[in-house]
């Protein structure tokens, strides 16, 4: 068993330490690891969005609609991001993870709450076992507010990653309100509960793991955001949950991006599309990038389920909460507890108010 490593970044201790073993601060319980063996290979939908901007809008819609509450997952093409952009995006992310390490400890914090960040693991002031994985997280909207915090190398960083967020962002706007009008609402209704709007992303550098089943880039958790648009290279990675028993993997296809229901929109829908657990894992041969963006409530918009989607036969699953007090907890507990959702939980609440009353 490997020795707990001083440095601050994963990358560099795989690189320059030259390790064949795993550092205990990494190692899984044998109750928690991968268990690769057991993992299908199957598919997720694969909806063309080249309709959804015509008069067959409503079919791709309903497409949209079915992946949401069947799956969780679906990939997207014809999605109107240029490829040029998104190859920009995805050198510019290789470019920056092999600068010299004093370059890119530049940006380093292990703040969870800091808008620009370079860092590892997930949240390293809490958790108990580090993940496989260094990160760049960036906020990217608005802009303006936060270009200027992002790095200066590679030279063509802000400009080639400012453009991707654009565009990314655009393609947000389109699939939220397919969404809402999958679930019989406006198309503009979840838009507008969401507050001034954010978009967050990070650069996720997986590096060759020796010991690929004794750890993960990321073990299983649900995105606590709206939804979630992944770019990756061609190096598998992303596993979902499917059914609550069984991982999926998901397999790399070129010019698509793989699109996730989030904790919000679960909520919204008063459960009737479920953000699904997903998680990275690693492999000994290949380094993995992968690119997602996190869209999302600004912090004082109040989410909770459609009053459309509250009947006397389908109560209010959650209660009302502020995207900010969601944030916060779900940074704080990090990814080995229950979900967080079940915090936000109606009967939750009226669980606690009871063992209050008892205990008085």
């Amino acid at each position: 068993m490997a020795a707990i490593s001083k440095r601050l970044l994963l990358s560099d201790l795989v690189s320059s330490d030259k390790i064949d073993q795993v550092p205990s601060n990494y190692i899984r319980p044998i109750s928690q690891r991968p268990n690769l063996q057991q993992v299908f290979h199957d598919s997720i939908p694969l909806i063309d969005l080249h309709h959804l901007y015509g008069p067959n809008r409503a079919h791709v819609v309903d497409q949209i609609g079915r992946a949401c509450r069947e799956y969780g997952f679906f990939q997207v093409k014809n999605h109107r991001v240029p490829e040029p952009t998104i190859a920009n995006m995805m050198q510019i992310a290789k470019e920056f993870f092999k600068l010299p390490e004093e370059e890119r400890l530049k940006s380093y914090s292990d703040d969870p709450t800091k808008t620009t960040r370079l860092s590892t693991s997930f949240n390293i002031r809490t958790e108990k076992v580090a993940n496989w994985r260094d990160f760049l997280r960036l906020h990217c909207y608005p802009l303006e507010n936060y270009i200027h915090e992002w790095p200066t190398n590679p030279a063509s960083f802000r400009d080639h990653v400012a453009e991707y967020c654009r565009r990314v962002r655009g393609l947000a706007l389109q699939l939220i309100e397919a969404i809402s009008e999958s679930l019989g609402l406006d198309k503009d209704y979840i838009s507008r509960q969401l507050g001034k709007h954010g978009q967050h992303m990070a650069l996720n550098y997986y590096p060759p793991c020796p010991q690929p089943d004794l750890t993960y880039g990321l073990p299983g958790h649900t995105d606590l955001n709206l939804i979630t648009i992944l770019l990756q290279d061609d190096v598998p990675g992303l596993q979902v949950l499917r059914n609550g028993d069984h991982w999926v993997a998901v397999d790399p296809v070129p010019n698509t991006f793989i699109i996730n229901i989030g904790d919000q929109i679960q909520v919204m829908s008063n459960d009737k599309y479920k953000s699904v657990l997903h998680r990275a894992v690693v492999n000994c041969d290949k380094e993995r990038i992968s690119i997602p963006t996190f869209y999302c409530p600004s912090p004082d918009a109040v989410i909770g389920p459609a009053p459309e989607l509250v009947t006397d036969d389908e109560r209010a699953v959650y209660r009302q909460f502020t995207y900010g007090e969601y944030y916060e907890k779900f940074w704080n507990r990090g990814l080995a507890t229950e979900n967080c959702l079940d915090m936000f939980m109606a009967t939750y609440l009226l669980h606690i108010i009871c063992l209050i009353n008892y205990s008085e």
